[in-house]
């Protein structure tokens, strides 16, 4: 494949995906990774891309809106919406983090009772609330421009005071050496929040989140007891996300 033609496939996938990991592009385009790293250079001086540590980022340095991310892996996410409802008991509290994977699991409790919910999505809010003698608490802050939900120092303060028995949590991406990261620093203070904030705390992503680089780094993954999703990733990802500390769960 000639140089421009693995540009013009990789500017497709940013501006698609909003990142790229070298290691995914290593693999899907059959070059070697100093090839890659050349190519995300090249795309980078001329504004292109910004290119980060193990990968790149859309210029615009901004998640892909929440109808796009919807219509992606849509089967994957309700595969992982249902696995992780499998923990939920009627009667439990938690925690639920705003997204496209999350809402898949929130469809996926229509049916319990008595639950105590606390998000920041208010369409979970409202597909949970006001049925089955649920209690939904919408978590206050600043709505954001990109997703359904709130997000700010007034939601990381109001998570402070709260302490859940599950809390499921997304995230931007899973590093090849095993991070959780996100696109935005509040985004992810909020989700590292979340992760402090119950008793058993797990990350739901897509397989298209492994090897994904994002800006941010989310603090506190190894508070996290599981990671589901529907497809493992490379035996590589699978052992640094278990160095540090969840285990995996595919659904």
């Amino acid at each position: 494949m000639l140089a421009e033609q693995r540009h013009q496939y990789i500017l497709s996938e940013v501006n698609r995906t909003g990142a790229l990991s070298v290691a995914d592009l290593v693999r899907e385009l059959r070059v070697s990774r100093e090839t890659i790293r050349r190519d995300l250079n090249t795309l980078a001086g001329r504004g292109l891309l910004v290119t980060t540590h193990g990968g790149a980022l859309s210029s615009d340095r901004s998640e892909p809106d929440l109808d796009v991310r919807e219509a992606a892996n849509a089967s994957a996410k309700r595969a992982i919406g249902e696995r992780a409802a499998e923990f939920v008991p009627d009667g439990a509290s938690i925690i639920i983090d705003s997204g496209s994977t999350t809402h898949a699991l929130a469809r996926a409790l229509i049916d319990r009772h008595r639950l105590t919910v606390y998000t920041n999505d208010w369409r979970i809010a409202l597909l949970l609330g006001r049925r089955n003698e649920n209690r939904v608490t919408l978590l206050g802050g600043e709505l954001s421009d990109q997703e359904e939900a709130t997000f700010g120092l007034d939601t990381v303060q109001q998570l402070a005071q709260y302490h859940v028995d599950y809390a499921f949590v997304g995230a931007g991406g899973i590093t090849a050496d095993g991070w959780l990261t996100d696109y935005t620093r509040m985004v992810a203070e909020v989700r590292s929040r979340m992760l402090s904030a119950a008793a058993c705390a797990v990350v739901v992503a897509d397989h298209s989140k492994f090897g994904r680089v994002t800006p941010v780094r989310i603090n506190g993954f190894e508070r996290a007891r599981y990671v589901i999703t529907e497809l493992a990733p490379e035996k590589s990802i699978a052992r640094a996300i278990a160095a540090r500390g969840p285990e995996l769960l595919v659904a």
